[in-house]
C-alpha cells in the first residue's frame, strides 16, 4: 500500500523513508540559504 507521500510529486518507491525526506530538506533549505546569501551580496555588496 503506498503512503500519501509516493502519490504526490515523489512517485517512486521510498519516497517517505527518512533518509530520503532528509536528503530532500537539505536540498531545498540549502538553496534557499544560498539565494538569500547571494541576494544580500548582491543588493549590499557585502565583499
Amino acid at each position: 500500500m503506498a503512503s500519501d507521500l509516493d502519490r504526490g510529486i515523489m512517485k517512486f518507491e521510498g519516497a517517505d523513508t527518512p533518509k530520503a525526506i532528509a536528503v530532500s530538506a537539505v536540498i531545498v533549505l540549502g538553496s534557499i540559504a544560498i539565494l538569500i546569501l547571494w541576494a544580500l551580496g548582491s543588493a549590499y555588496a557585502l565583499n
